[in-house]
């Protein structure tokens, strides 16, 4: 009966492993863990909602994460390894939240699942979770991603800048696959979340030459700015990216940067610059803008694109038993 019992546990086994390198081969798709790790969406789902609970700035901070992430070495959650001169501890992603959250989901999943669901995979899930707690649309998710081995903050500097010019935001896009109307959808994701002071603060004294503020922003605006960042004030402070309406995901954010309400001068370059104008114009119109763009269901469907950045599948890469660290 024990031989039985074991070579019952070894063919299970055998089976499991088969069914793990089959899925792996055809790289990402949509329902991926259907047949590993069935639990797998469900799992990052309550672990973001439970977060998300306590601490609703989680939202944007993961899905900032994804992004950041998706732009450096591809989504392979290199963001998420932790250590000297990796590329969490670049400037661009000194300020990053949330890695508590792919953590608390990657140890239930690693019980459930044991050396089956990706951390790239969990961060995607979780990226688009959070925009469906902040009253944003859902999407399908493709899954199958392997985690990167690399991590190095070296490789930040082509993640897009909050002094980029459109010029500059393109071509970064461009880069990786992304067109200009994933640029404006993507950049939509500024709907929630905040930015510190430090990173606009320069726009609104000694701009210009006389000494003035960045004449885009509108002159009603600017007097709010200020007094939520002063000058030589605490440049940690956190300001809504998305002015009214920075806990919803929504189409305020360009509504806000038709009128000069932008915060980070990248985002208002979204509407000064012809090349983007057209698509801000869209998104911030009615639910449905003009020639059918819909700003939430665009939204998704770049994230799906931006999520298949220089993904690594079957044989690359490794299932890391802890995100934080190559095994």
């Amino acid at each position: 009966m024990a031989s039985s019992a074991a070579g019952n546990s070894l063919l299970s086994l055998l089976c499991l492993l088969a069914l793990i390198l089959e899925a792996q081969a055809q790289g990402t798709r949509v329902g991926f863990y259907s047949t590993l790790c069935r639990q797998t969406e469900s799992i990052v789902r309550s672990t973001v909602q439970k977060h998300f609970q306590s601490d609703p700035t989680i939202a944007p901070g993961l899905l900032r994460m994804h992004f950041h992430d998706c732009f450096v070495q591809g989504c392979d959650a290199s963001i998420l390894i932790a250590g000297a001169g990796t590329e969490r501890t670049a400037p661009p992603n000194s300020l990053l939240r949330g890695y508590e959250v792919i953590d608390d989901a990657k140890a239930q999943l690693e019980t459930a699942c044991p050396g089956v669901v990706s951390c790239a995979d969990i961060l995607a899930l979780a990226a688009r979770d959070s925009v469906v707690l902040t009253k944003g649309i859902s999407w399908a998710v493709s899954t199958g991603r392997r985690d990167g081995r690399v991590s190095s903050a070296s490789d930040t500097s082509n993640l897009p800048f909050f002094r980029d010019s459109v010029d500059v935001q393109k071509q970064k896009f461009a880069a990786k696959g992304l067109n200009t109307q994933d640029l404006v959808t993507l950049v939509g994701g500024h709907s929630i979340g905040t930015s510190a002071c430090q990173f606009f603060s320069y726009r609104l004294y000694n701009f210009t030459a006389d000494g003035g503020a960045d004449p885009t922003i509108d002159a009603a605006f600017l007097p709010q700015l200020r007094a939520l960042c002063p000058a030589g004030g605490d440049g940690s402070r956190r300001v809504a990216l998305d002015t009214g309406s920075g806990n919803r995901f929504d189409v305020s954010f360009f509504n806000n940067i038709k009128n000069g309400k932008g915060v980070l001068e990248s985002d208002q370059n979204l509407w000064t610059d012809a090349s983007t104008r057209s698509y801000v114009q869209r998104f911030g119109g009615p639910i449905r803008g003009l020639l059918g763009l819909r700003f939430d269901v665009e939204f998704g469907r770049s994230m799906v694109k931006m999520g298949n950045i220089e993904v690594k599948t079957g044989a690359q890469g490794e299932i890391r038993k802890l995100c934080s660290a190559v095994n």
